[in-house]
């Protein structure tokens, strides 16, 4: 009987020392976390805008209490540098937009505010902490929960996106996918890969640059590439929309409110185009590779052969090549930013040597579906018996192209040369390629020749095969 009773205590000892000795590992686990600074918040469809749960490294209950699905993807959100030291009013718009493309999936919102509202280039040289941090939670998930990092998207704005590089370089396996919103330029524009977001980061890196104005290291945004796609979309520099007149405008409608969307237009436009990519699935905009801004605006780079065309933000193709592919599109300036792009081409004849600069035209395109009247464009210059090439694009879907007009503006100023002579070319035909379908087509004048007048009528041109489109105007 003792014999019995003294086993019983034996093995009630040995219970209570395994639970400290669990309680003791749980409590040096969470002691071996505790300088991470930055918070990691797994937001819920329900409540976008609120950090009510928190993932906490080292505290394993933590991740079931916040309901954490370990069999989805995970995206992981890093903003930027803030002046107020609160959220801005883009992350519950793009935590709602990633939980209504992908319901089960987990969106974690890092926050790193304390850090980011200091000046600058304090909060930019805080990105390696904050990025160390998120390595460590990643590789936590990984090891604790044998959570697959192959299911891990990190998105980054401004300052956020090199956190999101620092901390793809430091997980112990490759995360799935980086996406770098406008990464931020001064101080990273001439640093080295491992202080920024870099190809090396991720399986898949992929960058849009939405304002890079200005020179190098003073441009908001960073102007080098630094992904394996970089998508400049309207050139990089600036975008549609962003001007002051819009800016009074959103100011007189919506009040003062918005005004500090209005200070970072261009910069934070890169994650609204991300949001407008997960919400308008079925129609992705479509980004050209080209080796220069000026030879994409002549439209000579609307091709879609070996990779050399890809979507726009969350559909995008994963193209990895040993250069970064540089993109280019132009955009609308609100959402549905999706516009339609052509490259036209024109030969100007003419008996007389004619030489003009700066000419501005206007082409009006009639589609199947819809028509798309007085597009207008400026040749830097225009000659007797050369050919030009020009992009334009349609912010509606005209279908197919069946019919173009085309009219030489008169100059804004009085010109003498314009009141004595009457400018004028002959034009016999118009290719146009279409970007988004790759069709190419060659419209035709109905007289053989159209004879373009500066200042007078719209000369107008059908597919060649079909002139029997009755004649208007």
């Amino acid at each position: 009987m003792e014999g019995k009773a003294l086993l019983l205590v034996v093995l009630g000892l040995w219970l209570q020392s395994l639970t400290a000795s669990r309680g003791g590992v749980a409590a040096a686990d969470a002691r071996e976390f505790k300088d991470i600074e930055s918070k990691f918040a797994l937001r819920t469809p329900e409540d976008t805008a609120e950090d009510t749960c928190h993932l906490v490294p080292g505290v394993s209950e933590s991740v079931a209490h916040c309901h954490f699905n370990h069999s989805s993807k995970t995206f992981v959100v890093i903003h930027g540098w803030t002046v107020t030291g609160m959220y801005e009013s883009w992350v519950p718009k793009l935590v709602a937009a990633l939980y209504k493309r992908e319901p089960d999936s987990n969106v974690i919102v890092v926050d790193w505010l304390s850090r980011a509202q200091q000046h600058y280039p304090v909060s930019a040289g805080y990105t390696k902490l904050v990025g160390k941090d998120v390595a460590r939670f990643i590789n936590w998930m990984e090891e604790e929960f044998n959570y697959p990092v192959d299911n891990v998207h990190l998105l980054g704005y401004s300052l956020g996106a090199h956190a999101a590089g620092i901390a793809g370089s430091l997980t112990n396996k490759k995360v799935n996918r980086i996406t770098g919103l406008d990464p931020a330029g001064p101080n990273f524009e001439y640093a080295e890969a491992p202080s920024r977001l870099s190809p090396d980061d991720a399986d898949f890196v992929d960058v849009l640059h939405t304002f890079t104005r200005g020179s190098p290291d003073r441009s908001i945004g960073i102007q080098k590439p630094v992904g394996h796609v970089d998508i400049y979309p309207n050139g990089g520099t600036f975008q549609p929309g962003c001007n002051i007149g819009e800016a009074i405008r959103v100011i007189a409608e919506r009040g003062l409110g918005d005004v500090d969307q209005l200070v970072k237009c261009s910069h934070e436009r890169s994650i609204h185009l991300f949001i407008d990519s997960l919400l308008n699935e079925e129609n992705p905009s479509k980004a050209y590779r080209c080796n220069s801004k000026e030879a994409f605006e002549k439209g000579l780079c609307l091709s879609c052969r070996k990779n050399r065309c890809n979507n726009l933000g969350y559909e995008i193709n994963k193209v990895r090549a040993k250069r970064s592919s540089k993109m280019y599109l132009k955009t609308r300036s609100q959402m549905p930013y999706k516009v339609f792009h052509y490259q036209v081409k024109i030969h100007f004849s003419g008996t007389e040597s004619n030489t003009q600069t700066n000419q501005a035209f206007e082409i009006s395109l009639y589609g199947t579906v819809a028509e798309s009247e007085n597009i207008p464009f400026t040749l830097p210059e225009v000659s007797t018996n050369k050919t030009y090439s020009f992009l334009i694009y349609t912010e509606v879907d005209i279908g197919e192209l069946l019919m173009m007009k085309l009219k030489w503006k008169s100059d804004s100023y009085f010109s003498w040369s314009d009141w004595w002579s009457s400018s004028r070319f002959a034009i016999e035909k118009i290719r146009v390629k279409a970007g988004e379908t790759q069709k190419k087509v060659i419209f035709c004048s109905r007289e053989k020749v159209a004879h373009l007048q500066k200042g007078k009528g719209s000369a107008v041109f059908v597919k060649c095969h079909d002139k029997s489109l009755k004649k208007s105007g």
